[in-house]
């Protein structure tokens, strides 16, 4: 086994999941300040140029794979951050401090996950891939549910703030351009490194995906969700988490889908259920009292370990 060979992936393995944060940083500050620059609400910003930016490593690394027709690690990221977001952010936060649910998310965002999800498991299950026709099904409701979150916040007092701006044009456009430049580099450097790392391990890209790709590329989410639980900013956390994970079903696998359909191995009907079932399982858990607690973050947490030992055993 080629160690030295090893050893330098996993460097750009890291390399490029720093690119991948700090490139979604870069373009997050960037557009929000050019948003301000046009005064565009604060709201209106982070519901859409923000929940796209904590998505853009998922979206970078999945249609980076579909690109070189490596979609099994398109699919296994996404499953595996959804899984990743739901089980340990949610439940570690859970565990530290309790969550309250907004009334919105309880009864507009968390069923509407459920239902995506629900979807999204019916188009896998049918056929084991996910084709263009369905991608852009995916797709079409992505701009669907951006619309309606930008059309029914406009009406509230949040939506009449608009932020002011930290820095010049030109300081953005250049933060905006760096920010793309590293998220495109970044995705190269975490696929081909996973890709290598797999093979010389013998793992399978999907455990790989499941793995070390989902939880690098939910990195984003995890830092701002123990952030915004230090401020004891709920909300956020659990907005965050939903708003994610919807973003990754419609847009990641829509736009990686319509760029090349994507074959998925039978094998994985166990990540596909538990997707699903974790899925309903944390809109149970909200909705018979409205918080997640210490008892549902422990659950979580323990689904989790669980789910990562089968998922390296089953390799």
């Amino acid at each position: 086994m080629d160690f030295i060979g090893i050893g330098i992936q996993f460097i750009l393995l890291i390399v490029g999941f720093v690119l991948l944060i700090k490139g979604s940083d870069f373009f997050v500050d960037g557009s929000s300040n050019i948003a301000s620059i046009l005064k565009i609400p604060t709201l209106i910003v982070g519901l859409t140029i923000v929940a796209f930016g904590t998505s853009a490593p998922e979206a970078a690394v999945s249609i980076t794979s579909s690109l070189s027709g490596n979609n099994a690690l398109a699919v296994s990221n996404v499953i595996g951050s959804n899984l990743f977001n739901m089980m340990l952010i949610i439940g570690l936060c859970a565990l530290l401090r309790e969550l309250k649910i907004g009334r919105d998310v309880l009864n507009k965002d968390l069923p509407f996950l459920v239902v995506i999800t629900a979807i999204l498991s019916g188009f896998i299950i049918i056929g084991w891939s996910i084709s263009r026709v369905e991608g852009i099904i995916l797709f079409l409701l992505i701009i669907g549910y951006v619309s309606y979150l930008v059309y029914s916040a406009k009406n509230t007092k949040e939506a009449q703030i608009v932020e002011k701006p930290k820095m010049s044009l030109l300081r953005s456009i250049i933060y905006i351009v760096g920010g793309v430049a590293g998220i495109i580099i970044g995705a190269d450097f975490v696929v081909d490194s996973a890709s290598y790392i797999a093979i010389a391990f013998g793992m399978s890209e999907t455990l790989v995906g499941l793995t070390i790709v989902a939880i690098g590329t939910s990195l984003p989410e995890l830092v701002t969700s123990l952030t915004a639980l230090k401020k004891e900013e709920n909300q956020l956390i659990i907005g965050n988490v939903i708003g994610s994970n919807i973003f990754n079903i419609l847009f990641v696998l829509g736009a990686s889908s319509i760029i090349s359909p994507i074959t998925i191995n039978p094998n994985m009907i166990v990540d596909i259920a538990l997707m699903l079932g974790v899925t309903i399982l944390f809109f149970i858990f909200g909705k018979t009292q409205d918080k997640y607690d210490k008892k549902e973050g422990f659950i979580l947490v323990a689904l989790f370990i669980a789910y990562m030992a089968f998922a390296i055993m089953r390799n």
